[in-house]
């Protein structure tokens, strides 16, 4: 698995772009999270279908079309600097196969920031245009405007990633070791979701495994990561850092789960990163290459995450 192009880090003045590929969001914490990037000194634009609710199917933020759109213009438009989604839910498998990616590539890279759901356009963006991606807080998500940490943290990435090179974990080694490879993954129900459907990578081989989930039990938990195994698609993996398992009920059950299902692997496991559904949440960088020390508790990519 090779790194991938890495876009340009964000400036002051610059405009970015807010859009709901997937579930409906919520006005006054869309509100309170462009207040929050107004100051940072950016130019938020809120896309058109942000705040839209599908007539039939009001789990989603607008019909898929509307969602499609909405990303491709914000993704087009050369006064767009970044693109921020303002929440997950479900929505970005059903409006992916709708994006135009020779537009898309053609409108060059710049920085793309979400979580969760959001794991299906970082898998089309890492396959379709070879760029790398930030896996981090969306912008009307309720953890990210009441938390300044998760606030200050993707900040730095966006401005100075320089100076976030080095990311501790908040856990401890579930497996020892050291293991380089590039930054993959997301969302383990996504992950698991996507395999055999287009815009999603065939592997992990070579790949530093990022996995988090929300509000599965851990039965449901080892099925998506058994299905990853009998499917080759962890075959050659080099490590794994696990992220929040929120709503997964207690984490005294999860980890012997984990433990059984990755432990036979071979490779470091650093467990608790602090990253996906939990307060103060960690931005990380997908297709980068890395350096993941589980014994230190660190996570190091080789070059910083945007140029």
């Amino acid at each position: 698995m090779a790194a991938l192009a890495r876009p340009p880090r964000l400036f002051a003045g610059a405009r970015v772009a807010v859009v709901a590929p997937s579930g409906p969001v919520l006005e006054e914490r869309l509100q309170a999270g462009l207040d929050i990037l107004r100051g940072w000194d950016l130019d938020p634009v809120v896309a058109p279908h942000v705040l839209a609710t599908d007539g039939e199917l009001r789990y989603l933020a607008g019909s898929d079309a509307d969602r499609a759109a909405d990303l491709q213009q914000a993704w087009c438009d050369p006064s767009v600097s970044a693109v921020l989604c303002a929440r997950g839910g479900y929505g970005a498998q059903r409006m992916v196969d709708l994006l135009d990616w020779e537009a898309m590539r053609a409108a060059g890279p710049k920085a793309f920031v979400g979580f969760s759901d959001a794991t299906v356009l970082h898998e089309a963006f890492a396959t379709r245009l070879g760029l790398a991606t930030l896996y981090g807080p969306v912008a009307a998500g309720a953890d990210f405007v009441k938390s300044a940490e998760a606030q200050d943290h993707l900040r730095a990435t966006l401005f100075a990633p320089e100076t976030v090179r080095t990311i501790p974990a908040r856990g401890a080694a579930l497996v020892g070791g050291r293991a380089r490879g590039v930054t993959v993954g997301g969302c383990l129900r996504l992950l698991a979701a996507g395999l055999g459907t287009p815009h999603t990578h065939t592997g992990a081989r070579g790949g530093l495994l990022v996995l988090e989930d929300v509000g599965e039990r851990p039965y449901s938990l080892d099925r998506s990561i058994t299905q990853l195994l009998r499917s080759g698609w962890l075959d050659g993996v080099a490590g794994i850092l696990l992220g929040s398992w929120d709503r997964c009920g207690p984490y005294q059950e999860v980890r012997p789960m984990l433990l059984d299902r990755l432990g036979g692997l071979g490779v470091p496991v650093l467990e608790e990163f602090g990253f996906g559904h939990c307060e103060a949440a960690l931005t990380v960088p997908l297709g980068v290459a890395a350096e993941l020390d589980a014994d230190a508790g660190t996570l190091t990519v080789l070059e910083p995450a945007l140029r």
